[in-house]
């Protein structure tokens, strides 16, 4: 499904959540086809996750074959940079004459000082009393207080901390959900200080949904401290770790258990990580020097 897109927009176009989302799942059906490494899959979702633009989405996924994913990115139309030509200039000046008459009839109409640019006696900037509120959503995901807080705001938000799939960075998370409104339909959600709207999202016909926070947090949080060291990689060379939560693989497990993986990417060689059971008792270990 393509996101809802204008031949208008160019590479300087401002991007949304929603064309972040579609980036991310582009390069995941790139990870999962053997045209990414998981190094280079990590790279390019977090750079996503940041992208300002059209332009810097397209960038990533412009070497990849993507006529198979579940998405595709808009389109983007060749224009000129805004202000380009002598029309802009034009544009410029009478917008500025526009501003400027703005300012100087409501000066008219409710000023009480010398000129319309003296502001001193402004009334909306005198106190009034209301004490600043300054929200503290969990940002460092990775800790005991941030991975808490993040299946605290999941139940805030949705009743309850099950789904298809969490992926946790140590500052941003995604989440894939049931839609409660059309059940074969599933949707991803982004955590950047709270669970932004949702976009559709694609997953396998035998996808089953789980309950993706039940195992022991700060058991899990002192296993990811020590992942570096577990799979061969010096903690001060980690550019890169982040968690992934599913249905767990093994046929003899219950249908309701959980498997987690630690992926660790460094600033030079190859990457490692490991897979536990939702009880943290270990998996694979597959090693950065293997």
């Amino acid at each position: 499904m393509a996101s809802g897109s204008s031949g208008r927009q160019t590479s300087w176009t401002r991007a949304k959540d929603s064309d972040r989302n579609d980036t991310c799942q582009i390069l995941d059906t790139a990870l999962a086809e053997g045209q990414l490494s998981m190094a280079e899959h990590g790279e390019r979702v977090k750079a996503a996750t940041t992208a300002a633009t059209l332009g810097q989405l397209q960038d990533l996924v412009a070497d990849l074959q993507t006529a198979r994913a579940p998405v595709q990115l808009p389109k983007l139309a060749n224009r000129r940079l805004p202000g380009a030509g002598s029309g802009w200039g034009i544009r410029i000046a009478f917008a500025s004459v526009l501003v400027l008459l703005g300012v100087a009839i409501g000066w008219g109409l409710y000023g009480n000082t010398p000129s319309p640019l003296n502001f001193t006696s402004d009334p909306g900037a005198k106190d009034d009393g209301i004490t600043p509120v300054v929200l503290t959503p969990p940002r460092q995901l990775h800790s005991l207080g941030g991975l808490t807080g993040l299946f605290e705001q999941m139940r805030q938000k949705f009743g309850d901390s099950t789904g298809y799939d969490l992926t946790i960075y140590s500052d941003y998370a995604s989440l894939e959900r049931q839609d409660p409104n059309e059940p074969r339909r599933a949707l991803r959600y982004t955590y950047r200080g709270g669970w932004d709207d949702p976009s559709e999202a694609s997953v396998s016909s035998d996808a089953r949904v789980v309950d993706l926070g039940n195992f022991d947090i700060a058991k899990l949080v002192g296993v990811l401290r020590g992942a570096p060291e577990t799979v061969g990689i010096n903690p001060a060379e980690v550019e890169t770790v982040y968690l992934n939560i599913e249905p767990n693989d093994d046929m003899t497990a219950p249908p309701d258990a959980i498997e987690i993986g630690i992926y660790v990417t460094p600033e030079f060689g190859n990457s490692g990580y490991l897979l536990l059971n939702g009880d943290l008792t270990v998996k694979r270990v597959s090693y950065a020097d293997e």
